[in-house]
């Protein structure tokens, strides 16, 4: 990955006063990221190499509560640290923030001598570089779809989640009077994410009421997560510093479209796309037949890293360019996977199912899974799906957290790729979010008379 900022240009913009702080991130299970805030001084003197944070922020809810059953980290383990690992390789300015630069992290253990297996960091990467023991380098591309709201989230908050009013009025996909009314947030946005270096290709209203879209360019792997990940935090600090709330929930409301993130993938070797071949009728290479098929066959087990929430499951609704269905098609957006590029040097799978609230580093890393695995069962892949795919009869997406999760558990792809450790860890924290739903519904009925089950 080539750096945004060396080592030595941070030391100079301290040194000439123009950075005072550097943000010392990771991102945690929820694709948030977590960290201090240092001044720039003391980092470049000594907290480059090293800093700590309580090993609990691997395993939290969504509130940051700390449920127990991790086999990682516990009350009775006493919480301890772990260590943060500055990649000095992800250093960079954070143009919308006075005086900041960034850091990202690797998590390792509290001496520095093992990286942490359940980080989400950790994960793509060995997937990475199983991936380069094969020869091969993952090039992928997220797109980020939000919502943006009139409102800022602490008036939101205030009047208890009510009344929620998207910043325009109608459905805007693609809409170039109803997006300049919004070029307030969005231009800065755009703007100060390329200042980041962020490679940010466009944005574009999409098909809701205060729906957007951002496009980030294709880069490998792990840096197409990073860059989704600053990318989401940057969009909901800018939308607040311009007074407005910035949701990546999946279906904030039952009768709205849902926000996806797709992802496009492709393999290459030596510089160029081994998914192409020009002599098949789809330019699709043996190699990118067997990968696809791996994404089919497996697509089930690693729902859950693609729709990791009670919410998640609720967008998958058929007339609404979300996918019910695991099948592939070419161009087509009923399908869960659509062939992108037939035909051309760009061809690449665009995986349909993810929703805005996965987390990059945990999607990428168990498609990869199930690609590699695609490949080294020798899978034969079907022919694509046509018209209509709503209305096939193929395999569904599972159709709740707790499919998805009984589906993760018994993966053995998973659990080879990934190990149990990994799997399990992500598997209680699907087990917490479940736990959370039944909670909140069972005080419900009993309020009103019902008796616990």
């Amino acid at each position: 990955m080539k750096p945004v900022m060396t080592f030595e240009a941070l030391k100079s913009a301290v040194e000439s006063g123009a950075i005072d702080t550097v943000l010392v991130c990771f991102p945690d299970m929820q694709g948030r990221l977590m960290g201090k805030r240092y001044l720039a001084a003391h980092f470049v003197e000594s907290a480059y190499d090293e800093s700590h944070c309580c090993n609990y922020l691997l395993a939290t809810d969504l509130e940051m509560a700390t449920p127990d059953g991790y086999a990682a980290t516990s009350w009775e383990g006493g919480y301890g640290d772990y260590m943060m690992k500055p990649d000095l390789t992800t250093i960079r300015p954070v143009p919308w923030l006075e005086g900041t630069a960034m850091v990202l992290c690797d998590i390792l253990d509290h001496h520095g001598h093992e990286a942490i297996s359940h980080a989400p960091r950790t994960i793509l990467k060995r997937q990475v570089e199983r991936l380069a023991s094969m020869g091969f380098d993952p090039m992928m591309a997220t797109e980020l779809e939000f919502f943006l709201f009139e409102k800022s989230f602490d008036e939101i908050r205030k009047s208890g989640f009510r009344d929620l009013q998207p910043i325009s009025g109608y459905n805007e996909d693609y809409h170039i009077l109803q997006t300049t009314r919004e070029e307030h947030v969005m231009r800065p946005i755009r703007n100060h994410l390329w200042r980041a270096g962020i490679p940010i290709e466009n944005t574009k209203g999409e098909a809701e009421a205060g729906q957007e879209e951002l496009n980030i360019r294709y880069a490998d792997a792990l840096a197409t997560a990073d860059h989704h990940t600053i990318a989401k935090h940057a969009v909901k600090e800018i939308a607040h510093a311009q007074g407005h709330a910035a949701s990546f929930l999946p279906k904030w409301r039952h009768d709205r479209v849902g926000s996806s993130s797709h992802v496009h993938q492709s393999l290459w070797k030596n510089g160029r796309n081994a998914f192409f071949d020009e002599a098949d009728e789809l330019g699709m290479s043996k190699l990118m037949k067997s990968y696809t098929a791996g994404l089919l066959k497996y697509a089930a087990d690693y729902t859950y890293f693609l729709a990791p929430y009670i919410n998640s499951y609720k967008r998958f609704m058929k007339g609404t360019f979300a996918p019910t269905r695991i099948i592939w098609s070419v161009d087509n957006r009923t399908a869960g996977f659509r062939l992108c590029g037939a035909g051309t040097k760009g061809v690449r799978m665009e995986c349909r199912i993810g929703g805005s609230d996965l987390n990059p580093y945990l999607a990428l890393a168990a498609q990869l899974a199930a690609g590699m695995a695609g490949i080294e069962e020798g899978l034969e892949l079907e022919p694509p799906a046509r018209g209509d795919v709503y209305r096939g009869n193929t395999a569904s997406i599972p159709h709740n957290l707790r499919e998805a999760r009984e589906k993760m558990k018994n993966s053995a792809m998973l659990r080879g790729a990934m190990g149990d450790d990994v799997v399990d860890h992500y598997c209680r924290a699907a087990e917490v979010e479940i736990e959370a739903f039944d909670q909140v519904v069972t005080d419900w009925e009993i309020a009103r008379g019902f008796e616990r089950a």
